[in-house]
C-alpha cells in the first residue's frame, strides 16, 4: 500500500473554516479512493489560550475522524529545530515519515529539517501566480522539493504573466471529491451564494507599488449587480466590526449578507450552504485579473459536482474551462448580468452541465492518480 503524507496549512488553527478545511481534504481523500494510506501533517500554531487551543484541538481531531483519519494525524509545534509533537510520540511520527513514499506538501515554508525526513516530497501550489511572485521577490522561499506541482494552467507556460522562477512545474487541475459532493437533484435554493474571505493582510508589494489583493475590491467593483438583475445574490463573508460600513453599502445595493462562521462555519454547514444555493455568483483576488492566471476556486468545483451552476470571474484565456455551458466567466457587470439569465432561462441544462464538468475535469481520483504518477514516476 502506498502511504502519503499530506501537509496541509492552518486547518487545525481555524477550526471556523469550513471551506477551507475541504481545499486538503478533496486532496486526502482522492489519495485514500486509490486505496493509498494517508496521514495528515500540520503545524499547529495556537493562540497561546490553553482552554482555546484545547477545544481546537478537540475540534480537528473529531473531524478528523468523520472522514475516516482517526489515528492518521500528525500535529506538532514549535520553532524550527524544535519540534514537539501533540498526541503522538516522536518516534512514532518519524517512522511514518521513513516508510512514506511520498510527502505531499501545502505548507510553502515547511522546516527543511521536517523535509528531509521524507525519501520523496512534493509541494503543491494552490496559489499560481502568486507563488511565483512571491518566491521571484524574496517574499517566500520554498525548499527544494523532487516535484513541484501547480493548479494554475498558466504556469511554466509561454502564456505566463510572471516567471517560473527556474522551476519546472508540473500542471494539475484542482480536484473535488465527487462522491462526498453528490448531485443534487432538488431544485436549488433562491439565491446565487459564494463563501469569501472580505478583507485581510493580503497585499502584493513589488518595490514601491502596493496592490490590495483582497476579495472585497473584487465585489465592490460589482456592487451594483443587484440592481441589475432579478436574481437573488448573497455573500457569506468573514467579517469584523471595522467592516460595519463595507456591509451597510452592499446591503444597500442589493447584497445579502451573511456571516460565513454563522452558515458555513464547519465541513458540514459549508457543504450544506452551497448545495442549498441556487448556484455561484463569485469574484475573483485582483491578482487573477493581474496574472491572467485561469484561476478556478476549489469552492467553484463544490458547486459544479452538486449541479449548481456557476458565474464567476473570467481569470484568463482557458483551453479548457468553458463559458456558458454550468460555468459562465464574465469579464464585465453587463456580462455577469446576461449569465444569470441564460441560467435562469434553462436551469435544470446548466445544472447538469455543471455536475458533468465536475465529472469529467475534477474528478480527485483522477487529479490524485496523476499527481502519483508523476511523483513517484522516474
Amino acid at each position: 500500500m502506498t502511504t502519503i503524507v499530506v501537509s496541509a496549512y492552518n486547518v487545525a488553527d481555524f477550526p471556523q473554516g469550513g471551506g477551507h478545511f475541504w481545499v486538503y481534504m478533496q486532496y486526502v481523500q482522492g489519495l485514500r479512493r486509490l486505496g493509498c494510506d494517508v496521514y495528515w501533517l500540520e503545524a499547529f500554531r495556537g493562540s497561546g489560550q490553553p482552554e482555546r487551543d484545547s477545544e481546537a484541538l478537540s475540534t480537528f481531531a473529531q473531524r478528523m475522524e468523520r472522514f475516516g483519519l482517526a489515528g492518521k494525524l500528525i500535529l506538532y509545534s514549535g520553532p524550527v529545530g524544535s519540534r514537539e509533537y501533540l498526541g503522538v510520540c516522536p518516534a512514532e511520527a518519524e517512522a511514518v515519515f521513513r516508510r512514506a513514499d511520498l510527502l505531499l506538501n501545502f505548507h510553502y515554508g515547511i522546516d527543511p529539517a521536517l523535509l528531509s525526513c521524507f525519501r520523496r516530497t512534493a509541494v503543491v501550489d494552490i496559489d499560481p501566480g502568486l507563488l511565483q511572485f512571491w518566491i521571484s521577490r524574496g517574499q517566500v522561499t520554498v525548499s527544494p522539493h523532487d516535484r513541484y506541482f501547480t493548479t494554475g494552467e498558466t504556469v511554466g507556460t509561454p502564456a505566463a504573466r510572471f516567471p517560473d522562477c527556474g522551476l519546472y512545474w508540473l500542471r494539475i487541475r484542482p480536484p473535488v471529491c465527487l462522491d462526498l459532493w453528490p448531485c443534487i437533484r432538488e431544485p436549488g435554493g433562491h439565491a446565487f451564494r459564494t463563501v469569501s474571505s472580505w478583507w485581510g493582510l493580503d497585499w502584493l508589494v513589488d518595490g514601491d507599488q502596493v496592490l490590495e489583493n483582497t476579495k472585497r475590491v473584487a465585489f465592490l467593483r460589482v456592487a451594483e449587480l443587484p440592481r441589475l438583475t432579478p436574481q437573488i445574490l448573497e455573500l457569506a463573508l468573514f467579517l469584523i466590526d471595522t467592516d460595519a460600513e463595507d456591509r451597510q453599502f452592499m446591503t444597500a445595493q442589493g447584497w445579502r449578507i451573511r456571516d460565513s462562521s454563522e452558515v458555513a462555519g464547519t465541513p458540514e454547514a459549508y457543504q450544506a450552504y452551497i448545495q442549498g444555493s441556487r448556484g455561484e455568483f463569485s469574484c475573483a483576488k485582483p491578482s487573477c485579473m493581474l496574472f491572467q492566471n485561469a484561476w478556478v476556486s476549489d469552492r467553484t468545483l463544490c458547486y459544479l459536482a452538486s449541479g449548481r451552476p456557476v458565474v464567476v470571474q473570467n481569470t484568463g484565456p482557458s483551453a479548457w474551462l468553458p463559458n456558458g455551458e454550468g460555468m459562465f466567466r464574465f469579464s464585465t457587470v453587463a456580462e455577469a448580468v446576461d449569465a444569470l439569465a441564460a441560467i435562469d432561462a434553462d436551469y435544470a441544462r446548466h445544472c447538469r452541465a455543471a455536475r458533468e464538468l465536475a465529472e469529467a475535469c475534477f474528478d480527485a481520483r483522477q487529479v490524485c492518480e496523476r499527481i502519483l504518477n508523476l511523483a513517484l514516476g522516474p
